[in-house]
């Protein structure tokens, strides 16, 4: 299995953009499919059975919300 680099992108999308890529996702989990999306250049698989949450974050005046998407890479 190829060993794949530590990563922490944050990539930011016009609303319109936005709204797609939730609205595949949200299709996605409906029909019990996985989810494909790239993302600085690298395409990624997520699974059907992936763990979902949400996070709120605030502080210096700003607020923060994450919808969070966790799974382990399938072996190759």
């Amino acid at each position: 299995m190829a060993v794949r680099r530590a990563r922490d992108l944050e990539r930011t999308y016009s609303r319109a953009q936005f709204v797609a890529k939730l609205r595949r996702l949200a299709d996605a989990l409906e029909a019990g499919a996985p989810f494909a999306i790239q993302v600085g250049g690298e395409r990624l698989r997520v699974p059907a059975d992936t763990a979902f949450s949400v996070e709120h974050e605030r502080s210096g005046g700003v607020e923060e919300l994450e919808f969070q998407v966790r799974w382990r890479p399938e072996a190759s």
